[in-house]
């Protein structure tokens, strides 16, 4: 079950990282439903650079979860991935409970299309991946 939680969740973050790839070379599919809109309009326009840097931090961590299947148990490199996967565990849960304002299943702005996906996709996604990193750090 171990192994085919961690293929899961590095597909997941390859998909996303993949995506911000797109985005970041100017692609337009579900970019204006990416971030926190006020009204109509974006809250912010993430660079190009920025963009880049999330799709590398998702590819590492997609590597990570990988890495880890192929180490023993008890090792220095399995402390560390462990470690790792408890971090993405916690960044992930903290993204899915928001900012309380903008983001996260506690969000007060509702209306906007960004405040929809997040909702009903976005939160339940860094949900679903805080706790299956979760799990992978116990096992």
């Amino acid at each position: 079950m171990t192994t085919l939680v961690a293929i899961a969740v590095a597909v997941v973050f390859l998909l996303l990282s993949g995506l911000h790839v797109y985005w970041a070379a100017g692609g337009p599919w579900g970019k204006t439903v990416s971030v926190p809109q006020r009204g109509a309009e974006p809250l912010f326009r993430p660079s190009r650079r920025a963009t880049l840097a999330v799709a590398i931090l998702l590819a590492a961590a997609a590597a990570l979860v990988a890495a880890r299947l192929g180490t023993s148990p008890g090792s220095p490199l399995d402390t560390l991935f462990l470690w790792a996967e408890r971090g993405l565990s916690a960044i992930f849960a903290l993204r899915a409970v928001g900012d309380f304002h903008w983001a996260g299943f506690f969000k007060r702005v509702r209306g906007t299309p960004f405040a929809k996906l997040d909702t009903w996709a976005y939160s339940p996604l860094c949900l679903l991946l805080s706790l299956a990193c979760f799990y992978l750090a116990l096992h």
